[in-house]
């Protein structure tokens, strides 16, 4: 279980203040107008913004006094971050050592994660030699290949076209369900989600405003503020 109390983040001109449970193997999709600080929460729960109060636990561990790189979870943003001069392989490879001098095992894992997003034919392949949704699916690899049970998605696929996005929509959730992963996926096109998310976070104003289950979340006459957002 993934759970956010009162975590307090504070710039000179915006504050954060984030309070969430989201079940163990769960896939929770964050959304809310823009600059209502979806990407800030996420980027609080990876260590990446200053907290300033409150709690965050993870499976009853409080990731608080935790770096980055100690927390167990993996972030992809939706810019896929891919170094353009190498391969598809050597991209996820960066997930578990930068240095890319890789052993035995850790290329079995490499492999495994592309295999896992169906690009194992591809693993030697330039990201400029790929599609635009074959580049997303090198990132999801890269993070599945860090092995963390907690994973973060900021609008990882909203470049992408709507079928597309529906591909890696079902893949996500596919992928979480054989590893038993826990995700947060913020996303700007709620309707492509509802049929794959147990749980929906609505975020503005540097809140989570309502949280429920899909249906009746985004139901209309949820509140004054949900039907603005979803134009109800």
């Amino acid at each position: 279980m993934l759970e956010l109390d009162d975590l307090t983040v504070s710039y000179p001109d915006f504050t954060g203040r984030y309070s969430l449970v989201v079940p163990k193997g769960a896939l929770c999709a964050v959304i809310g107008p823009s600059g209502g600080g979806k990407t800030t929460m996420l980027h609080a729960i990876a260590g990446f913004e200053p907290v300033v109060s409150g709690r965050l636990a993870f499976e009853g561990q409080n990731l608080g006094p935790l770096p980055p790189a100690a927390r167990p979870c993996s972030l992809l943003f939706q810019d896929n971050n891919l170094f353009p001069h190498l391969s598809a392989a050597d991209n996820v490879a960066l997930g578990l050592k930068p240095s890319l001098s890789l052993n035995g095992a850790e290329k079995a894992v490499v492999a495994e994660a592309l295999a896992a997003v169906d690009l194992a034919d591809e693993a030697r392949r330039l990201p400029s030699e790929l599609s635009g949704g074959q580049r997303q699916r090198v990132a999801l690899a890269r993070a599945l290949a860090m092995r963390r049970p907690l994973l973060l998605l900021d609008e990882p696929f909203g470049a992408l076209d709507p079928g597309l996005r529906k591909a890696m929509i079902g893949l996500t959730d596919r992928l979480r369900r054989e590893r038993r992963l826990t995700v947060l996926m913020t996303i700007h096109t709620p309707a492509e989600i509802i049929d794959a998310a147990d749980l929906v976070a609505f975020v503005a104003e540097g809140e989570v405003r309502d949280a429920g289950a899909p249906a009746d979340l985004l139901r209309k006459g949820r509140s004054e503020t949900m039907d603005a957002f979803l134009g109800l």
